[in-house]
């Protein structure tokens, strides 16, 4: 008798522990299973899903490759590099886009206010990064790196390298250059990157172009629809991506006056296709050791390079490049705002997925708790997961 009523008092003890806990594994299993791809698609496996363009002006050219020849550069025109595709006049990266990204440089494009998340540097780095939440879409991030003992053109061409990035990024798993445009440089390429997220990789299909002004490069490229290439189960396609930057050469903290460092400012969003909250966790958690894995990366390209080894065929077309003025540029800027297209496109994308947004306390707990359970590698830590667990588990019990 003593042992059933000592049962009875320890019961609700155990129950009370145990209930919140179960809780939180059924939604983290709950939001495992919604945000794994494979699941859905199989489901659906048999019918045809139409998607919609990522962005409302983007579009796509077809361009044969080309053997290689002398790098050129051409001078601006507004008339776009486009052929046919699909029966309709295609065009991937435009002056729209180069208006965008300069308006990002000189922070007028009308978006919220940047929050600092970063401050760091090595002895020949420094390294500032910053994100905001806008209203539709997923966070944006701003980063300025300074490369000490580092030229533009160096720079301009390692972000170009597909070949060598597969030597250097073990995220990338496959990069195919699909078409080429052998008049401005614009490229479309296909990279398929490993994500520890729920241990399915992804895929995109990437619209790039280089203008030069002055000595400066506005490098931009981001995610484009293009048809020639079906979807797939595996890997999930990204459709919303945006990663440009702008690169110039700026005076080493040295302070001997020379302008032997490279600043390079990011600007970057995509839609991954899982909740936003925990990707934030990921991006904050990762973000220094991607950086310093960039800079050994640039680091081992820059003794490629000056050993004499000769171009690839992706930085060879890194050299043909848009050159625009700076009064062209100004007048670029100062015509109607661009941003609103690419907001609006990226609202389409966004609509026909779960936004990530705003999601309730407890599924952030539960698909912490399950995202912890299911990633063996990557730029989240099971620790650092729980540890937030926890934090939103007490605010619940505050609420």
């Amino acid at each position: 008798m003593d042992v059933i009523v000592a049962i009875c008092k320890v019961l609700p003890d155990v129950i009370g522990m145990i209930v919140p806990i179960w809780v939180a594994v059924v939604f983290g299993v709950l939001v495992g299973w919604l945000w794994r791809p494979k699941w859905a698609r199989s489901a659906i496996k048999n019918l045809a899903i139409p998607t919609k363009s990522s962005f409302v002006s983007v579009s796509g050219f077809g361009f044969p490759k080309v053997a290689s020849s002398e790098p050129s550069t051409i001078l601006f025109s507004d008339t776009s590099s486009s052929s046919k595709l699909d029966g309709e006049m295609k065009n991937f990266v435009g002056e729209e886009d180069l208006k965008h990204i300069s308006k990002l440089v000189n922070e007028t494009d009308g978006g919220p206010a940047w929050i600092g998340m970063m401050d760091k540097s090595t002895s020949n780095m420094s390294y500032q990064a910053w994100r905001r939440d806008p209203e539709t879409g997923p966070p944006q991030y701003r980063s300025r790196t300074v490369y000490e003992d580092m030229s533009p053109e160096m720079m301009r061409d390692f972000f170009w390298d597909d070949e060598f990035r597969l030597k250097w990024d073990d995220m990338l798993l496959e990069a195919e250059t699909i078409e080429e445009c052998p008049n401005d440089g614009t490229m479309v390429v296909k990279w398929v990157r490993k994500f520890p997220f729920f241990c399915s990789d992804r895929e995109y299909i990437i619209g790039r172009r280089i203008w030069e002004s002055g000595k400066a490069y506005y490098c931009v490229t981001k995610g484009v629809q293009y048809p020639s290439v079906p979807r797939r189960t595996k890997p999930r396609r990204v459709d919303l991506y945006y990663s440009s930057w702008f690169i110039r050469a700026v005076e080493s903290r040295k302070g001997d006056g020379q302008m032997s460092a490279c600043e390079v400012l990011l600007f970057h969003h995509e839609d991954m296709g899982i909740p936003w909250e925990i990707a934030k966790l990921g991006v904050r958690q990762g973000m220094w050791g991607a950086v310093k894995n960039i800079d050994r990366g640039l680091r081992r390209y820059q003794k490629h390079m000056t050993s004499g080894a000769p171009l690839s065929h992706c930085a060879y077309m890194a050299h043909i490049n848009s050159k625009i003025c700076t009064d062209r540029l100004k007048q670029l800027e100062n015509t109607s705002n661009d941003s609103q297209e690419i907001v609006t496109c990226e609202q389409t994308v966004n609509d026909e997925k779960p936004s990530g947004k705003n999601i309730p306390k407890l599924l952030v707990v539960g698909g912490a708790i399950a995202l912890a359970c299911t990633i063996d590698r990557g730029l989240l830590s099971k620790a650092v997961i729980l540890g937030v667990a926890r934090r939103f588990a007490k605010v619940g019990r505050r609420l």
